[in-house]
């Protein structure tokens, strides 16, 4: 009987409700709310694109 338990073979992630997962910078608008469309497809929940207005 060995004593290791062996290779994972998946990693969980708690995610609470409300929790910023991905932050964009250095791309206009529409190519991020492209790209995290395509994104949230691969998600197995439902996901919301918001924005902050950034003051100069």
């Amino acid at each position: 009987m060995g004593k290791g338990k062996g290779p994972p073979e998946h990693w969980v992630a708690v995610v609470k409700p409300g929790r910023v997962l991905f932050e964009m910078a250095g791309v206009d608008l529409t190519t991020a709310k492209q790209a995290m469309e395509l994104a949230s497809h691969k998600l197995p929940f439902p996901t919301k694109f918001v924005t902050r207005a950034v003051e100069f």
